[in-house]
């Protein structure tokens, strides 16, 4: 045991995407190699609540053995204590509790933006995929935009605006969104992924509606100009020095790729590679990579575009930090395609978050200048 690499998986979490988080954590506990890895588990509740058990050996038999729900999970500050062993002196390689590095597989809030990343920061554990600033703007859709904007990369038109201004002056960012996007439009909370709480809107009473019902997931609300479009995804793998994958395109099975068409009835299609001419390829796989390096990402990210129909207008519309990862999910279905299997995939992220750690262990935090 003691030449394995200890991962520790995070996944569950307080966000609405507890169930998608569990559903990745199951699929990724059945590809690793234990021949090479010691897997230790980290349920966190939706209350918040940090669970773990023993160390895996293979996949358990069921997504609802990952929850804890016997007597046999410890809990609270004790489940955290592995996390925190790098920062005690008598930390080793011998050590039983020591965490080698950690992959989270926390989807939306509390979980891909920044949060729990900064745990890892402090605790000093690698840790897969990006950092805590690139972490917080892929998950700020308007911050995320903002960044864009100033790499230059096309985008669709938006507006913005906070539960404060909207309860003050709600006709005002009516009027702005009617002139400068019209119907229809997307509402979108502005921290949220997996399409949760995002509403298509044709009129006036659907976008009030939509805008009321997206700021229950978040205090600030986005809406997007409607571009008829086809929806291109880029897998991007590596730290500063990334790559893009094949892209990918979207069917939808529903008006737009929301949670029901992404989890639910499985109607929606994809087409890896997605068929496009040399010349729009190779342009969507350049800006991914540009779109990923402005936000200082690392180890992973989704990359998502509209190529719009009528003159294949290339639009960039998110990133996604951590990207759904089952092997039935598009990012690992496009480095598949592209010649990196899901085993291989695996062992790419975790050479990447340790000589991520590696590369920081560099820098002087102190301050000391002599």
């Amino acid at each position: 045991m003691g030449s394995k690499v200890r991962v520790g998986l995070v996944y569950g979490g307080k966000s609405g995407e507890h169930e998608v988080s569990l559903q990745t954590a199951y699929a990724v506990m059945g590809e690793f190699d234990y021949n090479k890895y010691e897997i230790k588990p980290f349920y966190i509740t939706k209350q918040g609540e940090w669970k773990t058990g023993d160390s895996l050996h293979a996949r358990p038999s069921s997504v609802e053995e990952l929850r804890f729900g016997g007597s046999e999970a410890k809990q609270s500050g004790f489940a955290l204590a592995p996390l925190f062993a790098g920062l005690k002196k008598e930390a080793s390689a011998e050590n039983e509790t020591r965490i080698d590095v950690i992959f989270p597989l926390l989807h939306g809030t509390f979980g891909e933006d920044g949060t729990i990343q900064g745990l890892f920061e402090m605790a000093n554990i690698p840790y897969v995929g990006a950092g805590v600033l690139a972490s917080a703007v892929g998950m700020d859709k308007i911050l995320m935009k903002k960044v864009f904007a100033q790499e230059g990369l096309p985008q669709c038109v938006f507006r913005y605006f906070n539960r404060t201004q909207w309860e003050r002056d709600a006709s005002f960012f009516i009027m702005e969104c009617e002139v400068s996007l019209g119907y229809p439009c997307f509402i979108k909370p502005a921290n949220l992924g997996s399409s949760v709480g995002v509403s298509k809107a044709k009129n006036r009473e659907e976008l009030v509606a939509a805008v009321n019902y997206a700021f229950r997931f978040d205090r600030k609300v986005i809406v997007e100009e409607f571009v008829d479009a086809r929806e291109i995804e880029v897998s991007v793998l590596g730290n500063d020095d990334a790559r893009a994958s094949v892209p990918g395109e979207i069917a939808p099975s529903n008006e737009f790729y929301d949670y029901k068409a992404k989890y639910i009835d499985g109607k929606s299609t994809m087409q890896i590679p997605a068929i496009l001419s040399p010349e729009i390829t190779e342009s969507i796989r350049e800006m991914a990579v540009r779109a990923f390096q402005s936000i200082d990402g690392s180890g992973l990210s989704r990359v998502d575009f509209f190529l719009r129909k009528n003159d294949n207008q290339i639009f960039i519309n998110e990133v996604n930090t951590l990207p759904g990862f089952t092997p039935f999910s598009m990012y690992p279905l496009m480095w598949k395609e592209t010649g990196i299997p899901y085993k291989e995939l695996l062992d790419t992220l975790i050479s990447l978050a340790l000589a991520r750690h590696a590369e920081k262990q560099r820098i002087d935090f102190t301050g000391d200048a002599t």
